[in-house]
């Protein structure tokens, strides 16, 4: 199974954001299951860092992206991505859409983010950490 996560599931985690921290840290856990692979975008690694450094500073910050991305599948941000979000007039957020079509490039079976309204178009499910994790995990 391959699992997409957006930028807020990852800075929840990076800056140990309560409430959502126990949540968001289980499904980033899940990188070392068999069977399980994370998957994000450079651009979410791009924001990510961004709000990790505002918080524990650019050194920290860079080791903690560092660690992560090594245990995270990176998805394609190229101009195939940019054309279907471009293309698609249902997208509302190009940033959303962005991530929505690199998750798709490499078969993501479900995008974890929580912000799910924002993927009303997705024809994957698309679901917060805490019902992803019922559904599928527990």
């Amino acid at each position: 199974m391959k699992i997409f996560l957006d930028a807020n599931v990852i800075i929840s985690v990076l800056n140990k954001e309560c409430p959502l921290f126990p949540i968001s840290s289980r499904v980033l856990s899940l990188a070392d299951r068999k069977g399980i692979q994370l998957c994000t975008s450079p651009i979410c690694l791009a924001i990510s860092f961004y709000f990790s450094e505002k918080k524990s500073g650019a050194e920290m910050a860079k080791l903690k992206i560092e660690m992560l991305s090594k245990k995270i599948l990176m998805t394609p941000v190229d101009q195939d991505t940019v054309n279907l979000t471009l293309a698609n007039p249902q997208v509302q957020d190009f940033e959303e859409g962005i991530e929505y079509y690199s998750a798709l490039a490499v078969g993501c079976d479900v995008i974890v983010t929580e912000d799910s309204a924002g993927f009303y178009y997705s024809k994957v499910p698309v679901l917060g950490c805490e019902k992803f994790l019922e559904e599928y995990i527990f």
